[in-house]
């Protein structure tokens, strides 16, 4: 018999709940079990991945009295409820979310130029889906950064004890410092680029890597980190 509630993911900043039974019961018994042989999953974004139809939003009540914070689900049978309570749909099994496609005229031969939207400035942003975006200001200490459904642009710098995610790659003009996340649903193909390169944590694709595992000839440098399906998380410095 499978289990009720399984988590997947290896980062500590994002996670994924399998949920295979309607039963809240049972769901908050084994999820207490869970989070208590791994209390760094509580207080993080997760997302709802549930293979059977249930009452979505006793769920979410369940999980923030819990202490885990459901930001949106996997594409499926909870679609229409998430789309009730404004919560994301992220794809399932990893795949990546597309873009909005912009559509011209038969003759013409550039798109139009369309400004990215800006995020604003608060303790936990989420951004709309489908679309790049760009934070203009510094994000602050305390600050939470998620967007999902195009690359994300941070102007002014990641201070420590900040994070900033998104499904795709994640470019940062200024200092990376806090928590850095890029290809949260994973996507292997998500880069970070960064102009000062010296965070807390850096995770591409659900594999991540603490500042003390960092190369340290990438720390404060202009730096590029991609994922290999065999050799995980890779540095290389930007050349100027």
């Amino acid at each position: 018999m499978s289990k009720a509630v399984q988590l997947f993911g290896k980062m500590l900043a994002f996670s994924r709940i399998k949920i295979s039974t309607d039963n809240l019961g049972d769901i908050q018994t084994e999820l207490t079990q869970l989070i208590g042989s791994n209390p760094e999953t509580t207080g993080i974004p997760a997302i709802i991945d549930s293979e059977v139809m249930l009452d979505l939003s006793a769920l979410v009540e369940l999980l923030w009295s819990m202490g885990v914070q459901p930001i949106g689900v996997a594409e499926g049978v909870l679609d229409a409820q998430a789309q009730d309570l404004r919560l994301a749909i992220l794809p399932a099994d990893g795949k990546r979310i597309g873009r909005l496609e912009v559509k011209t005229a038969p003759e013409t031969q550039a798109e139009p130029k369309q400004t990215p939207p800006e995020t604003q400035s608060s303790k936990d942003v989420t951004t709309p889906t489908g679309t790049s975006g760009t934070h203009t200001q510094m994000v602050r200490s305390g600050q939470s950064i998620h967007h999902f459904g195009g690359d994300l642009t941070i102007i002014g710098g990641v201070n420590q004890g900040a994070e900033v995610i998104t499904d795709h790659s994640l470019h940062i003009y200024g200092h990376g410092l806090g928590r850095l996340v890029a290809g949260a649903t994973g996507d292997k193909n998500a880069r970070i680029f960064c102009q000062k390169f010296n965070p807390t944590l850096v995770s591409v694709a659900g594999t991540y890597c603490l500042s003390e595992d960092i190369p340290s000839q990438m720390i404060d440098q202009a730096v590029q980190v991609s994922f290999d399906e065999n050799k995980g998380l890779i540095f290389s410095l930007i050349k100027t």
